[in-house]
């Protein structure tokens, strides 16, 4: 894996659509394998965070979040996406870390098919079931420059806040420790609650839901 490099860092004020503020230190990237426009978001007192795990402290919480324009723009209650952005922001800022922001809209196949994927979901399909139907993979997502990253500002160790055990998988491969798994919240909806129980039973999210009636 070749190294990337911080290309440039700008504050930037946030603030979501129920209130909550708080302030970003947004970076870019050189040399990411992919080629795309990904984020680094450190939150919080990520520098103390940094150092503390540079001296076998604590590492510092980082959350791989997945770009998903219907959820995290539009309040898409089909998924989970929005909801979990906006919790993750505010954890990462009260511990210190980074959300790092992927371009890989619909689990890697774009908006496009997402969309496509989502009219199959209306027939009977379940979210994985569709990605295959349409001839990709169930999940194209590659983590790759997502270490690139990390490893660029400066880190090697992480608590990974996600509830995918695919991400810490791939993150671990890629020379990024992962010292503990710590999930998000469950933010399920009446339109989303078939998405979560196949993402728990299919591919082992770790994601408590009710029991199907």
């Amino acid at each position: 894996m070749s190294m990337a490099t911080v290309r440039r860092q700008v504050t930037v004020p946030l603030r979501f659509s129920d209130g909550y503020a708080t302030t970003a230190q947004v970076m870019t990237f050189d040399g990411l394998a992919d080629g795309r426009e990904h984020l680094a978001l450190g939150l919080g007192d990520w520098r103390r965070a940094l150092t503390k795990s540079a001296a076998g402290g604590r590492a510092p919480l980082v959350r791989p979040h997945s770009e998903c324009l219907t959820g995290d723009v539009f309040g898409s209650q089909r998924c989970d996406c929005g909801p979990q952005l906006r919790e993750a922001a505010e954890r990462i800022t009260e511990q210190g870390g980074f959300l790092l922001y992927l371009r890989q809209e619909g689990r890697g196949i774009g908006l496009y098919a997402k969309l496509d994927a989502y009219a199959l979901q209306d027939d009977g399909l379940d979210t994985y079931q569709a990605n295959l139907a349409l001839g990709r993979g169930e999940d194209e997502r590659d983590y790759t420059a997502a270490a690139q990253m990390l490893l660029a500002v400066g880190v090697d160790r992480i608590r990974l806040l996600s509830n995918n055990p695919d991400k810490a998988l791939q993150l671990d491969e890629l020379g990024i420790e992962v010292t503990q798994r710590i999930p998000t919240g469950v933010h399920v909806s009446a339109a989303n609650v078939r998405y979560l129980r196949t993402k728990a039973s299919h591919t082992s999210h770790t994601i408590e839901l009710p029991l199907a009636e």
